[in-house]
């Protein structure tokens, strides 16, 4: 009985696993043209379905609220596209004297010009009883911001010229980010009642979208052809992005927590999802 509880409790995390199992086993499946069309149904259906869910569960003035917390939004925009790229590529300046391959280096840079996640940072905001409002406009404004400032980035830190389907992506997100929200806001204003009364998992509902997100992800993975990468070089990546990653939340939690930084445990939740983890949204970048 314990295990199962356990289990119960832990089902998003035993999916993660399952999910990349499932990709390892028939990546076909969810690869792009794939059957399950993850370039329709993950790209547009399944970030559309989290922020509708979002919308019709916050309430308008949680949303509001959100929207003037100014010192919130510089402090992640500021992190996420300035100091997490400058940080990286210091750190790798130091990394190119060792042997580990140069391509993945500079897939480690690329990465760290990237703006916020767009669906994954609200979820897991919003599964610890974060602040979702301020993780939603994060997410979507930084994602906005880095049509324009990543190829800028990248230019700064790669010394690569690259361009970004201005047009396609700015639609997408708003069309997959934007509308849906408002859609669930006004939908919410209908439904209010029966959603206090009822309380429907809409939180398990978008996590369980996620898993679908991060399963068509390891499917496009798992179905490239082999690279000829040497074993060590991975190895020693994975190990730099672990610590890259724990080293980053815990500075935005130290910063977030102080005396005087005027931010409720509930923005630091926010922070630290919203600062430290990377979208590829713009992985239609052209360099």
């Amino acid at each position: 009985m314990r295990l199962l509880e356990r289990m119960r409790k832990e089902w998003f995390m035993i999916g993660i696993v399952l999910a990349i199992a499932g990709a390892k086993l028939e990546p076909s499946i969810g690869v792009n043209g794939g059957p399950l069309k993850p370039e329709i149904t993950v790209s547009y259906i399944a970030v559309a379905t989290i922020f509708f869910n979002s919308g019709l569960s916050l309430k308008t003035e949680e949303l509001t609220s959100a929207l003037v917390h100014i010192k919130l939004h510089l402090f992640i925009q500021i992190f996420t596209l300035a100091f997490f790229p400058a940080t990286i590529w210091l750190f790798l300046q130091l990394l190119s004297i060792t042997p580990i391959n140069e391509w993945l280096l500079k897939g480690l840079q690329t990465v760290g010009c990237m703006p916020p996640p767009v669906s994954s940072a609200v979820i897991l905001t919003k599964a610890v009883g974060g602040n979702e409002a301020a993780a939603i406009f994060n997410s979507a404004f930084g994602s906005f911001l880095g049509i324009v400032i990543t190829p800028l980035l990248l230019l700064l830190f790669l010394g690569s010229s690259s361009s970004v389907p201005f047009t396609s992506v700015f639609s997408q997100l708003f069309m997959t980010v934007v509308v849906p929200l408002i859609i669930g806001q006004i939908v919410r204003r209908y439904v209010k009642d029966w959603l206090e009364r009822k309380k429907p998992p809409l939180g398990a509902a978008s996590s369980s979208v996620l898993l679908l997100i991060i399963y068509t992800t390891f499917c496009d993975t798992f179905s490239n052809p082999s690279i000829d990468l040497d074993t060590v070089s991975l190895v020693l990546v994975l190990f730099i992005i672990f610590s890259v990653q724990l080293s980053f939340m815990l500075l935005t939690f130290l910063f977030s927590t102080r005396n005087n930084s005027g931010f409720t445990p509930a923005d630091t939740v926010a922070i630290i999802f919203c600062s430290t983890h990377k979208s590829l949204t713009l992985d239609e970048v052209t360099i």
